[in-house]
């Protein structure tokens, strides 16, 4: 008689696909949010637009909190759609090791896509 310990995961289904699209979907109209509002925000500054007027469009709390919002939804937004290049055209056809090569490029897109997250809040903070 075999124990089951735990449930099996299934890596394959239309569970995961619904998953990651729903994920670009709402990230996406978040990012769509985002520019008509920064676009309202221009269009209807008075004069021309230089420093003091960009930084004052991000001075309030609200527009803070969105940008940061939206820089978060950014990060979550490519890395679905990169990770999903790396898991679809590095295959057996084209190298020997591909685990270890999406491995590899997982990563560095990680670290990538964190840091330019991580600068780009430090530019918000810094207006």
């Amino acid at each position: 008689m075999s124990v089951n310990y735990g449930s099996k995961r299934i890596v394959t289904g239309a569970g995961y696909g619904f998953r990651d699209w729903l994920a670009q979907r709402v990230t996406g109209s978040l990012m769509a949010i985002f520019t008509v509002v920064l676009l309202a925000e221009v269009i209807f500054t008075s004069g021309p637009i230089g420093y003091e007027q960009w930084a004052g469009i991000f001075a309030g709390q609200c527009m803070k909190f969105l940008t940061f919002a939206v820089i978060i939804a950014l990060l979550y937004h490519a890395w679905v759609g990169v990770r999903d290049i790396w898991m679809d055209y590095i295959t057996e056809m084209h190298v020997s090791n591909p685990v270890a090569i999406r491995l590899v490029l997982h990563v560095i897109s990680i670290v990538w896509l964190v840091g330019c997250a991580g600068w780009a809040v430090q530019a918000l903070w810094r207006l």
